[in-house]
Formats: structure tokens, C-alpha cells, sequence
């Protein structure tokens, strides 16, 4: 059903409302087709693959279109008394047909659909096992999807060849359809799903006025909330700006957006810190970071609205223990110009030039240069 609602002008196909909708508006149902052109790519390859699928209209009937061998999943059989044939199917069906197969233990699993379709593969399986989207839905923001149905089939050949080696993980995307179509653009990061490490083959994140700096963050903030949780040893110092705001809000944590704040072990042990309550924070946590973002337009990360993170402050913490956090788009402003800095200190000026990592999203960083 993913994409029913796009030739008929629904802006999407989320919910039995809209899907009513559109078959009384005469929409047909085109996500089988584009599996099939996916799949057919796939007849020179079935030696080398062994594929399981689920029946009917789940995918057993593309790959008889297809020419193609397969079993059905063991569990499908609890399916016979209501195929998916013989109605139309919903989100339960693709996730219990992703969890079905994920129990049968293959390597891959291939899916059809959009962004409604990659939340539902996304609750079903999480990471647990690399996923490949062919593209089919009215709306495409994640980046788990193929370029196109070919690209799809031309990557699962590649698969098949044993040419891929490498995973990542990879955004799944999806708008407040309601909002769409009243012409407002909500996008929302629900989580990530691990694809094939093929950037030729697979598209990227789409990115969109009013939704492409919000999801740079939110991805940024799940990342470094994680590395935070990983290492509750540390205290870290937050420095000032909306970008940290955010990452504080997203933990749940209470913050001051124009101060700095303590974290240790997942509470807010300092607010509105002064350099003196930093430092004495800092005899009685000795291991700590600090995080700090930059100061957009400007570029400064250190000496502009956060003089409590002071040169004395950071040479205690060592410049390892810095992570510098901000969306991809501030620094892209900068138009190619240096970060800055200005502790007041030339001895810790020059520990901080250089290159340094900028963390820009989930596990994506962009190496910026910095100079005083």
C-alpha cells in the first residue's frame, strides 16, 4: 500500500482513512511494481542467493512475477487463515513479515515502501540485522533507501557477489502528514536502521527548509546523549547556546541556556556555573569533559559568552576532553572560515588551534579548522 497516496494528491499513505481515500479516488496500488523492477535484476543472481518471503501481496507473488526461487518464512503459516492476498495489508504485516524474517535467520532484508515503511521495519528489527528500503512511498526523507528500484536491484547483485562489506547505520525519517498537507514540513528522527555502506547506490538524508537543521540536531543530540551514558565516570561541563540547550533537553535534563551546566552520573549536579564553581567541581570530579558548540555566523567556541570555561578550566581537562557539537548547517555558514577562539591564555590559544572534530549528527563529524 506505501505510495497509494501520491498520484492522487494525498501527500502520503499513512492511516486506513487515507488509504480509503485514495482507492475511492482510484489510486492503484504501485509499490508491487517497483519491487519487481528491483527484484527481476535479481534472476541472473538466485544461484548465490537463497531468498525467504512472505505470501501474497508480502512479497511471494513479486518473486513468482520475478522468475525467482524462494521458501516462505515459518512463521507465514499463522497467516492462512487471513492472507495478506486477500486484503489490504497494514504496518502489523510488515512488521510481523520483518520479524518472521529476522527469526529465519537471513543475512539482508529487502523492503518496499517510504518513510511510514521504514518506521515499521525500524520497530520490528531495529539494528539488529542490515535492511535495504526500495524506494516506493509518496515521502522518501530517510536515508535507508535505495537511489532507485535499480539501484536497489544493481546493489543486491553486488550483495549477491559478496562486493559488500561494510554497514552503517543510517536515518529513518518521517513527517506529521496532516502538517504536510497544510504545507508545513515537520520532520521527526525516530531512530536508525543499518544499510549497506554504498553511498553510490543509496541516497542520503533529505534535507529540506525548516527540517534539515532539526533533524541535524536531533540526530546529534541521540549520539552524544549515548556517549554520555556510556561514561557516567565523567563530569561533564555544558556549555552555553541553543545547540547544547538542546542536547540537555533531550536527555531530560533541566539546563541554562546562557550559563553552563555540571553533569555527573545523569543529574544536573551545577547550574549557571562561575569559572570558581567549575574548578571546584573539578577537585572533586577530576575525569571530565566539556562540550561546547559554536557560536553561529561568528565561529567562536570558546571565549564568546562562555568566559566561565576559562583557559584554567581547560587545562585542566586536557583539549582531548573537548567536543565541539553543532549542525551542519552553522558551520556551512561560516563559509569555509576558521573556528575561533580567544581564552585569554596564548599558552592554551595554541593547545587549541589546529584541526578538530565538529560532531554534526550520528556518528558524523566534520573536521573544522581552528585559530585565534
Amino acid at each position: 500500500m506505501a505510495g497509494i497516496g501520491g498520484k492522487v494528491g494525498l501527500k502520503g499513505s499513512d492511516g486506513t482513512q487515507t488509504l480509503k481515500k485514495a482507492l475511492e479516488l482510484g489510486a492503484v496500488p504501485e509499490a508491487g511494481a517497483k519491487a519487481l523492477g528491483t527484484m527481476k535484476l535479481l534472476k541472473p543472481m538466485e544461484q548465490q542467493l537463497e531468498i525467504h518471503t512472505c505470501p501474497g501481496n508480502m512479497g511471494e507473488d513479486i518473486c513468482k512475477q520475478a522468475g525467482l526461487n524462494y521458501r516462505l518464512a515459518e512463521g507465514t503459516k499463522a497467516w492462512s487463515q487471513c492472507s495478506p492476498s486477500s486484503r489490504n495489508t497494514t504496518p502489523k504485516d510488515t512488521m510481523d513479515a520483518a520479524g518472521m524474517l529476522c527469526n529465519e535467520g537471513v543475512d539482508l532484508i529487502l523492503f518496499a515502501g517510504g518513510d511510514g515503511t521504514a518506521r515499521n521495519i525500524l520497530d520490528a528489527v531495529g539494528t539488529s540485522i542490515p535492511v535495504l528500503g526500495i524506494p516506493a512511498g509518496c515521502k522518501i526523507h530517510s536515508a535507508v533507501y535505495a537511489r532507485t528500484p535499480r539501484a536497489a536491484g544493481e546493489l543486491m547483485v553486488r550483495y549477491a557477489e559478496g562486493r559488500v562489506m561494510e554497514y552503517r547505520e543510517a536515518e529513518v525519517m518521517d513527517i506529521d502528514e496532516n502538517l504536510f498537507r497544510q504545507g508545513i514540513c515537520d520532520a521527526r528522527l525516530y531512530g536508525y536502521l543499518k544499510v549497506p555502506n554504498e553511498k553510490k547506490f543509496v541516497q542520503n538524508l533529505k534535507s529540506g527548509r525548516g527540517c534539515s537543521e532539526d533533524a541535524s540536531i536531533q540526530s546529534m543530540c541521540m549520539y552524544v546523549s549515548r556517549l554520555i551514558e556510556q561514561e557516567p565516570e565523567y563530569l561533564y561541563i555544558v556549555g552555553t547556546g541553543s545547540t547544547t540547550a538542546r542536547l540537555m533537553n533531550y536527555m531530560g535534563k533541566p539546563n541554562t541556556l546562557l550559563g553552563v551546566d555540571l553533569l555527573f552520573r545523569g543529574q544536573v549536579i551545577g547550574s549557571d556555573c562561575t569559572e570558581q564553581d567549575i574548578l571546584a567541581a573539578l577537585k572533586k570530579y577530576p575525569r571530565a569533559k566539556i562540550i561546547v558548540t559554536v557560536i553561529g555566523g561568528q565561529g567562536y567556541i570558546f571565549g564568546r559568552g562562555n568566559q566561565q570555561i576559562s583557559a584554567e578550566v581547560i587545562r585542566r581537562v586536557g583539549t582531548k576532553n573537548i567536543m565541539v557539537i553543532a549542525s551542519r548547517d552553522k558551520i556551512f555558514s561560516l563559509g569555509g572560515n576558521p573556528l575561533l577562539i580567544d581564552t585569554g591564555d596564548e599558552e592554551v590559544n595554541r593547545m587549541l588551534t589546529g584541526y578538530i572534530p565538529v560532531t554534526t549528527g550520528y556518528k558524523d563529524v566534520i573536521m573544522a579548522n581552528v585559530i585565534y
